[in-house]
């Protein structure tokens, strides 16, 4: 290893020389533009990148109670491990443009509806990060339904109403809080908002007295802390980002084969694995472990060789409370051959 170490010094001066000969060759390609409008996904304040397309508020509850009511509630209300998105506002505050809720201090909750003063806002960070599980999993058309849903539910929008890219300027005029964030400040990059002189920080630096320097670091949330694996193997070993061991150890155990979880001669484990991916089951369901729910193993514990086939079924359709604790488990929108699939995987 000596004599290998003496050479490695001559090996790096080829590989300058090498590269250095060969400096005019552009590394690597330009993007095309495929791939560049796969990421080119922002919708500005302005609408602008805002994709065509249209959803009903009908339309938008089938995909809200299939894909959201489980961490957000059939109404938006839910409180257990998301802040609440719908209420807090009054049909005076859409007259307004301004929340009365949020000055007033004997009113304790800020839902997503009360401070949201962009329709882009809330159409741009749904399209980009919903549902948690399966984020920018929804075709334009199903988040178009998904914020009409939203907008009907805070009473925004009538029942019948049809929200698309051709009205959400129009829709925008009837935010409950449109009037809650300012413009003029002369931060934002273009004219669209009016031309303002000079920007609103010309505060003077000041590099005297300094407090000790704080490190700023983020913290993701125990309960969504394996959400996406373990970020530490997802990164690579060069440059300065490193991933944070995120994968605990709950989830390691839940690596274990689903066979081991429970044997099933009556379903594919392969389509089992689908199905409660697809519906975001193990979002509240761990294999092994409790999550918001109790686990997989245990339900199958309690109600395995105890024909309970039809009851899970029913529970898994129509939801229930109190069985495993507070937190209720809504009805959920699975179709009823996948239902049957995975309660007669847990029941037998």
């Amino acid at each position: 290893m000596s004599k290998f170490n003496r050479l490695l010094p001559f090996f790096f001066a080829l590989s300058y020389l090498g590269f250095a000969a060969g400096a005019s060759a552009q590394l690597g390609r330009a993007a095309t533009p495929a791939e560049i409008q796969a990421w080119n996904i922002d919708v500005r304040a302005d609408f602008k990148g805002l994709p065509q397309g249209s959803g009903s508020v009908a339309k938008g509850a089938e995909i809200w109670e299939a894909k959201c009511a489980s961490c957000h509630g059939s109404f938006g209300e839910a409180n257990n491990f998301v802040s609440p998105v719908i209420g807090g506002t009054t049909l005076s505050d859409t007259k307004s443009g301004r929340v009365a809720r949020l000055t007033d201090n004997s009113y304790p909750s800020r839902t997503t509806m009360m401070k949201v003063s962009q329709l882009s806002t809330l159409w741009d960070y749904i399209n980009r990060a919903m549902p948690w599980t399966q984020p920018k999993s929804m075709a334009p058309d199903e988040v178009y339904a998904v914020v009409a849903y939203m907008l009907n539910t805070a009473d925004v929008v009538p029942d019948n109403f049809i929200l698309s890219d051709k009205n959400m300027m129009a829709t925008q005029s009837l935010l409950p809080n449109r009037n809650g964030k300012t413009t003029q400040h002369a931060l934002w990059p273009g004219t669209e908002f009016g031309a303002i002189s000079k920007p609103d920080v010309r505060a003077i630096r000041c590099m005297s007295n300094c407090s000790e320097t704080a490190v700023v670091s983020s913290k993701i949330p125990a309960y969504a802390m394996s959400a996406h694996g373990n970020l530490a193997e997802q990164n690579r070993l060069l440059g300065p980002a490193r991933g944070q061991v995120t994968e605990s150890p709950q989830k390691a155990a839940q690596k274990v084969s689903m066979a081991s979880v429970k044997a099933s001669d009556s379903a594919d484990m392969t389509a089992i694995t689908k199905i409660l991916s697809d519906n975001s089951c193990s979002a509240c369901h761990g294999m092994e472990n409790k999550l918001v729910g109790p686990s997989f193993k245990d339900i199958a514990a309690k109600y395995g060789k105890k024909d309970s086939t039809a009851y899970l079924a029913d529970k898994i359709k129509n939801g229930g409370a109190g069985v495993w604790g507070a937190i209720p488990m809504p009805a959920q929108g699975i179709r009823d051959e996948q239902i049957a699939i995975i309660a007669r995987w847990l029941s037998n």
